[in-house]
């Protein structure tokens, strides 16, 4: 019989032979620990997704930034657009868990059954050990008062570029000198090989399922020194060299991109919102208009590629 961990760095623990509980010898002081106690303590896990150990993969938690454990039910916020009011700050409803025999039992709706050992590390730390996968996660617990959604949100602008189909010009500033950029009205972002955008020419108004991307190529987000919601947007066009911008960001569906070598600012609206129900790590999505998105590709979608 499985039973939780719960390990602290100066405790020792003593395993009782009951099914959900386990004792705690802490200062030779034992105490009762119940799994379900554990997991629901805190309103939000954040996945600390950099300390991930194993060569295995757990799709929805590789592609969760939070988890949360609510009367059997489990939730998740996988998308930054929306995040802190999806589903009351909890997320969406991704699947069901269960600790009835002291190990951590998920049926996920996409990814399907996984079994979990639980570790406590701390009061507000757990590990999440999947034997069968070879790989543990690291999780932080907060309370939803406490959790600093727009850290979280500026922390991965790049995967924000990444929640919407396409982002179209909808407004240019009066100011700023003519440059190569003004002939740009759309922008998408995809997370495959290395970070890679496409650009159009097309005319404002296109259908977004018209687009003919004229240009491919690598683009690189950076941080600000002594800004938590400003970032460098930097758009690789091979021989005809870099466009870097100021990117910030005006509310979930619009941002701001500052040409820093003409002074010219542009603002894009995000269109076709993706809702990342993250069944695999190759991130399957539904958008919101219900259809499977499909991957913009050099050999289907690229008209013209100026390199």
């Amino acid at each position: 019989m499985r039973t939780l961990k719960l390990l602290f760095t100066t405790v020792v623990a003593g395993i009782l032979f009951t099914s959900c509980s386990v004792i705690i010898d802490e200062f030779n002081d034992p105490y009762y620990a119940d799994l379900e106690d554990v997991v629901t303590a805190y309103d939000l896990w954040y996945i600390d997704y950099n300390q991930t150990t194993g060569i295995g993969d757990v799709p929805f938690l590789s592609k969760a930034f939070t988890i949360s454990f609510i009367n059997g039910k489990l939730y998740a916020n996988n998308n930054l657009v929306g995040i802190g009011t999806t589903g009351n700050g909890y997320g969406i409803l991704v699947g069901y868990y269960d600790t009835f025999n002291g190990s951590l039992e998920i049926d996920h709706d996409l990814d399907g059954y996984f079994n979990f050992e639980v570790v406590q590390l701390s009061a507000d730390r757990l590990k999440l050990v999947d034997n069968y996968n070879n790989v543990s996660y690291y999780l932080e617990g907060y309370q939803k008062y406490s959790f600093d959604f727009d850290q979280i949100f500026y922390d991965n602008i790049e995967y924000f570029l990444q929640e919407y189909d396409v982002w179209e010009k909808t407004n240019v500033s009066t100011t700023g000198n003519l440059n190569e950029f003004d002939n740009e009205n759309y922008l998408a972002f995809t997370p495959e090989n290395i970070t890679t955008f496409y650009s159009s020419q097309d005319n404002i108004g296109t259908n977004i399922d018209e687009v003919y991307w004229d240009y491919v190529g690598g683009y690189s987000v950076a941080n600000v020194q002594g800004y938590d919601n400003l970032k460098i947007l930097t758009l690789d066009y091979d021989s005809m060299g870099n466009e870097e911008f100021e990117l910030t960001v005006i509310n979930d569906e619009k941002i701001s991109l500052y040409h820093i070598s003409s002074g010219t600012t542009y603002e894009f609206t995000g269109v076709g919102y993706i809702q990342y129900l993250k069944s695999s790590s190759t991130k399957e999505t539904v958008s919101n208009v219900g259809r499977k998105r499909t991957k913009v590709t050099r050999e289907t979608k690229i008209r013209r590629n100026l390199k």
